[in-house]
């Protein structure tokens, strides 16, 4: 069964394609950075707590990224799919609402893990109020749900690559435009100036 949907010209707002591709560049970054940094020697200690340094906040700014997005998400609509099975549909949003989910986890984790850690939470060099006594299990924890919402985000994040890729190659269907530069065509509708309540995914 196909769903019918808003037109495929339709747009995200300028704001939602500029907070995408801003995430997406930094948790590419944030990656790579995690990865390497793990092979930084332990002595002496003061690179290795610099890049670490680096990295908290960088999990930091990604998450106060998230929670823009997630409420600029909230209070402008998405434009809607063209039509495609209902199944796909369903799955491209599920894929959506996960990765906005790990992405906030992840880096809410890292920042507790931090936080229970006994150490000051610097962020790009600033001390952050410390609330949190040092707990070795919670902190232990929260390293392990930061790991686990890693691999979790790198599987979501292949996925929502193999559906670009899909769209872009076989079907041609207009949806990777909805995320990109190009002017909108006059007299397209804006995502917030339909009304349309079909099925959709940020």
């Amino acid at each position: 069964m196909l769903i019918d949907m808003m037109p495929k010209s339709a747009r995200y707002t300028t704001v939602a394609v500029v907070l995408h591709w801003i995430v997406a560049l930094v948790v590419i970054g944030q990656f790579a950075l995690g990865w390497l940094m793990q092979e930084i020697p332990k002595s002496p200690p003061g690179q290795r707590a610099a890049v670490f340094n680096v990295h908290k906040s960088i999990g930091l700014t990604i998450l106060a990224l998230m929670l823009v997005r997630l409420a600029w998400r909230v209070t402008h609509p998405p434009p809607a799919l063209p039509p495609m099975p209902r199944w796909q549909a369903r799955t491209a949003l599920a894929n959506h609402r996960f990765l906005y989910a790990l992405l906030i986890v992840m880096a809410l984790a890292g920042y507790l893990g931090s936080a229970f850690s006994g150490y000051p939470v610097r962020f790009f060099g600033i001390v952050l109020p410390s609330w949190a006594a040092k707990n070795e299990a919670m902190k232990d924890l929260m390293s392990n749900v930061h790991l686990a919402c890693a691999w979790l985000l790198a599987a979501a994040v292949l996925l929502h690559l193999a559906a670009v890729a899909k769209h872009a190659l076989l079907d041609h269907d207009g949806v990777l435009a909805r995320m990109g530069w190009r002017a909108r065509p006059a007299g397209a509708p804006r995502a917030d100036e339909t009304g349309v309540t079909s099925a959709r995914a940020d």
